[in-house]
């Protein structure tokens, strides 16, 4: 038992801090690359409104949204919402964060498959979400006498970490579609472009961490199971 318990905080501690490194690494790459203009002076809103019109996209509406690092496209409403330091700047970070959502859009409008996937399971996975914390807890406690209830709760826990997969090919294919735009548009040059790729990277990255680390949590719930069966 003394190993389960320490196993568990090595996997928290290291995704926890990990994550932090990750997100402090994004928050850097935020505060450098918004100093840095694209060129032409275009903001994140007009950046975006482009890229859309320019692949014959006219039936998303470019809002602005309250928070720093709150971008997202909405495939319910067709919005691509950005955060005000992207909406009103016109640094290469703006373009890049702009492109990239404006690449949900892209993916929307062409049927991508991964988004499609991604979609279907935001139901599921908000179901799953409210009710995976109690489930696994209760699940633990009454390993010994029910063990179908930890089983019940690890099916949850598994659809979060399937929707966290299938999360990073959506997100690193609109970062290569953003990317290829900004760079045949005349956005980013030579000069910027590898720093609006960097910019990027450092954003998917948190991603790879949450699967990860999601994959982790759930290897470990799976060996509190078995290891309960086997002593039955």
């Amino acid at each position: 038992m003394f190993f389960g318990i320490g196993a568990q905080w090595i996997i928290f501690i290291g995704v926890a801090v990990l994550s932090w490194l990750v997100q402090l690494n994004l928050q850097n790459k935020f505060k450098k690359y918004s100093r840095i203009p694209t060129g032409n002076g275009m903001t994140g809103r007009e950046v975006a409104q482009k890229m859309l019109n320019d692949n014959g996209i006219y039936d998303v509406q470019v809002t602005c949204t309250p928070g720093h690092l709150t971008d997202h496209y909405n495939p319910m409403n067709k919005t691509v919402n950005l955060s005000e330091s992207v909406y009103n700047s016109n640094s290469i970070m703006a373009a890049a964060v702009a492109a990239h959502e404006c690449g949900h859009a892209l993916q929307h409008a062409h049927a991508y498959a991964p988004l499609k996937m991604r979609s279907a399971l935001v139901p599921v996975v908000s179901f799953a979400s409210q009710w995976v914390t109690w489930v696994i807890l209760a699940g633990i406690f009454l390993l010994e006498r029910m063990p179908q209830v930890l089983f019940a709760g690890i099916i949850l826990f598994a659809l979060t970490t399937l929707f966290s997969f299938v999360t990073l090919p959506v997100e690193i294919n609109a970062s290569r579609r953003a990317l290829v735009w900004l760079s045949s548009s005349g956005i980013t040059n030579a000069y910027n472009h590898e720093k609006a790729e960097d910019a990027l990277r450092s954003a998917a990255y948190t991603y790879v961490v949450a699967a990860l680390g999601s994959l982790a949590t759930l290897i470990y719930y799976i060996m509190i199971f078995m290891g309960g069966s086997r002593e039955e």
